[in-house]
């Protein structure tokens, strides 16, 4: 009996291994199949994720180079909107030069100023004997030259006080920015608190603003009415924050650190270049001490310079020499900074 057990069992076992090996022999052409199949997809979904790290990659430089194209540009058109402006800062038209100076005048009164200042410097100058020849020389400088020069002055004292307030007002704007006020609201502030004339500015600005014009377009306009390169630079900082974005606190931060480092360095060659200055005073006022000391002790000696047709003519010739040389000596000791 068990022998024929272990018979049964051992026939059993085979035709199960036999039946085992004939379905594997079947199946094995579908299981490759699959391990192939599973294999390509690995494959194809490996080469998706890196398809899509490429097409990322792809896109940040693309963005990137967009963001850079568009930096470009608007730094060429702020560039030539630049040359404009400083064509007209250089030199400007008179009803420009009045805004600069902060007068609130018209061309036509300035002219009528000028016409009254030319007669009263003339009847001044006649009341206090100058001869006849030289009434038409004061004519013209009364009506030409002092009320320009007067209104140089202005201009020149105006854009001074400009640049001693505004970095702070920079500084302020920066303050508000980073408390998460808008920029407008602190354009406002300093149009309200700042003193002269950084308040009369940005008050432009803020009037730009509500009369439609955009704050980047009105901040570029305030180097119509402030002649100097500091108001231009606020103006291009502002426009390319508008246009190709980023952070604007920190921008305007580094501004006002740039201004006042032009400030220092200014402040710098003015103190390098007192001595050159105080050698040309010197050096200008020497021909008037030693005139006037020749004067004291012979006065028969040095009349003669004002009493005929000769020393007239030498006193011209002098005069004119020496403008020459205290024009040039100015040249070289005013830097550009």
């Amino acid at each position: 009996m068990f022998g024929i057990d272990s018979t049964v069992l051992i026939f059993i076992l085979l035709a199960g291994v036999s039946a085992g090996a004939v379905a594997y022999a079947f199946l094995f052409k579908s299981i490759e199949n699959e391990k192939n199949v599973g294999k390509r997809l690995d494959t194809i979904k490996a080469a998706e994720t890196d398809r899509s790290v490429v097409k990322a990659a792809r896109d940040r430089v693309s963005e990137a180079a967009k963001r850079r194209k568009s930096v470009q540009d608007s730094l060429k058109e702020l560039d030539e909107k630049q040359k404009a402006n400083n064509k007209n800062t250089k030199k400007p038209p008179l009803r420009i030069q009045l805004r600069q100076a902060g007068l609130q005048v018209t061309v036509e009164r300035f002219y009528v100023y000028s016409v009254i200042c030319g007669v009263v410097l003339t009847i001044a100058a006649y009341m206090l004997g100058a001869p006849l020849l030289v009434l038409p020389g004061a004519l013209l400088a009364g009506a030409f030259g002092v009320p320009r020069w007067f209104v140089s002055f202005l201009r020149a004292r105006r854009v001074k006080a400009f640049l001693n307030e505004f970095p702070n007002a920079l500084d302020i704007i920066v303050r508000a920015v980073k408390s998460g006020l808008p920029l407008n609201d602190g354009i406002r502030l300093i149009a309200n608190e700042s003193p002269e004339p950084v308040k009369t500015e940005f008050r432009r600005i803020v009037e730009a603003q509500q009369v439609g014009l955009s704050i980047p377009d009105a901040a570029l306009r305030m180097g119509e009415t402030m002649p100097c390169p500091e108001a231009g630079f606020f103006g291009i900082v502002i426009q390319i924050q508008s246009q190709a974005g980023g952070n604007l606190s920190e921008a305007l931060g580094n501004l006002s650190k740039v201004l006042r480092d032009r400030k220092k360095m200014k402040a710098k060659v003015q103190a390098l270049s007192m001595e050159a200055k105080a050698s040309a005073v010197i050096i200008g006022a020497l021909p008037f001490i030693v005139a006037f000391l020749v004067y004291l002790s012979s006065p028969a000696y040095i009349m003669p310079l004002f009493t005929t047709s000769t020393g007239h003519l030498i006193l011209g010739i002098s005069g004119i020499w020496m403008s020459i040389g205290i024009f040039v000596m100015r040249k070289m000791m005013n830097f550009e900074v």
